[in-house]
């Protein structure tokens, strides 16, 4: 990862790789609405605490 190590809200390719899954996990996760998305300007993003808190991870 590059500049996203301390970012607020990730990528879906960058959340994938924090908690160690693949894309469409993260992707499908989305879909079903178990993992939440902000929208910031074009891009939607998933909130990295809320990332975390939902695969079990300690920040």
């Amino acid at each position: 990862m590059n500049r996203s190590q301390n970012s607020l809200a990730l990528t879906y390719k960058d959340a994938a790789a924090l908690v160690g899954v693949e894309y469409r996990t993260i992707k499908l996760g989305v879909e079903r609405g178990t993992i939440p998305t902000v929208q910031l300007g074009p891009r939607r993003m998933i909130p990295r605490a809320a990332l975390l808190r939902i695969f079990g991870v300690e920040p």
